[in-house]
């Protein structure tokens, strides 16, 4: 029986692809697995007993990452599953950002009790909301990743000219995006292009501020942005200045942040991006599916700690080794399961950064001294046997 501890309501879509070898709830003791969406996690506690946490999204930022590292706890997140919810929300603030939709809405609001007035003074307000047009206009789009890529393609349809910078491209993205995209290789062709700007790119120290005050001079007067990834991707009193200025037209966000809610030319989404009722099913039924895999067969698959290792059982036992990213250590990690008497069978092992993952199926049963002698390996951080 493995124990799952939910620190959020997760859907139950993704409870439901874990069996009934799986005790779930939000108070279970010595959890195996933590699965989680938004709650922070940075305090929390991490007990001896817990091997995995999965988030139901794509961002970690509320999960101490080193920390689980450290401790060999492995992190997953659910990249792609949100997507298209995100996507549609993007279009949603490109529109929004162009044609005053959200001022004119509270504008009509205050007319009511007129009477067969309203309709002229309809007409005689209108002006005031007017905006351009999508189509013909060309839409920066920072980050191809799954939902940069997406975005992209649906502002093509929407006959938009778009261009797109991502200097960590993946094959299989470059594959996906259409051929009308035109992929450039630095920022500033994005900022001198672009009428409109988008950024899909995780919050790292190199990206934080990236829309700053230095950045936004290089970009077309009028320009709209657009950020529905992370709030301190950009720099609220750089674009707060810029939006007084008129260099920037309008600021679309879905994080509220106290020094920007009511500020002329802003409009913030109360961070809906990800809040459909299917991107919350496809989030947890991925997050589960990881959970799953790992806790059953010691696969990896979208963990953000550890590189992607999965291999087809073919051992009586599988041997699973977190450890650090050292030479000769899975030369000594397999000189252990011999000198116990275990033949190995087949292995796989990969490396991210400071850390690596080995995964090792052996013939005959690992007995304890087997496992006790792995642990003992300097480098190593976790060892588990499974059945």
């Amino acid at each position: 029986m493995y124990n799952i501890q939910t620190l959020n309501k997760i859907s139950a879509a993704g409870l439901s692809r874990l069996g009934d070898n799986y005790n779930i709830a939000d108070d279970v003791r010595e959890p195996d697995a933590i699965l989680v969406r938004s709650a922070a996690m940075h305090d929390m506690e991490m007990p001896g007993s817990l091997l995995a946490i999965a988030r139901a999204g794509a961002g970690v930022n509320n999960i101490p990452l080193d920390k689980c590292s450290e401790k060999g706890i492995v992190v997953f997140n659910t990249p792609g599953a949100n997507a298209n919810a995100v996507k549609e929300l993007v279009l949603t603030a490109l529109l929004i950002s162009s044609r005053k939709v959200v001022n004119g809405i509270e504008w009509a609001k205050t007319l009511k009790g007129n009477g067969d007035a309203v309709g002229k003074m309809v007409e005689k307000g209108k002006s005031q909301f007017v905006g351009p047009e999508l189509k013909g206009k060309t839409l920066g789009v920072i980050g191809l990743g799954a939902i940069g890529i997406l975005v992209a393609n649906a502002a093509v349809s929407l006959g938009m000219e778009v261009v797109g910078y991502d200097p960590y491209l993946s094959v299989d993205n470059a594959l996906r995006i259409s051929r009308k995209v035109k992929h450039v290789v630095t920022l500033d062709e994005v900022f001198a292009e672009s009428d409109y700007i988008t950024v899909h790119v995780p919050l790292t120290p190199d990206t934080k501020g990236v829309i700053n005050a230095e950045n936004i001079a290089k970009m077309k007067d009028g320009v709209r942005i657009v950020n529905y990834s992370r709030a301190d991707l950009v720099n609220s009193a750089d674009i707060l200045a810029a939006l007084k200025e008129g260099k920037v037209a309008a600021y679309t966000t879905d994080f509220a942040t106290d020094d920007i809610l009511g500020e002329e030319g802003v409009i913030v989404t109360p961070h809906l991006g990800a809040s459909t009722p299917e991107s919350e099913d496809n989030c947890a039924q991925m997050a589960a599916e990881e959970i799953k895999e790992f806790l059953e067969n010691g696969n990896i698959v979208n963990s953000v700690t550890l590189p992607s290792v999965s291999m087809a059982r073919t051992g009586a036992e599988r041997v699973c080794v977190i450890h650090k990213n050292i030479p000769n250590i899975i030369s000594t990690v397999t000189a252990a399961l011999s000198e116990t008497g275990n033949n190995i069978e087949s292995m796989d092992s990969k490396s991210r950064k400071d850390y690596a993952y080995t995964i090792l199926d052996v013939a005959n049963d690992v007995d304890e001294s087997a496992k006790d002698k792995i642990a003992a390996i300097d480098g190593v951080i976790r060892v588990r046997v499974i059945k």
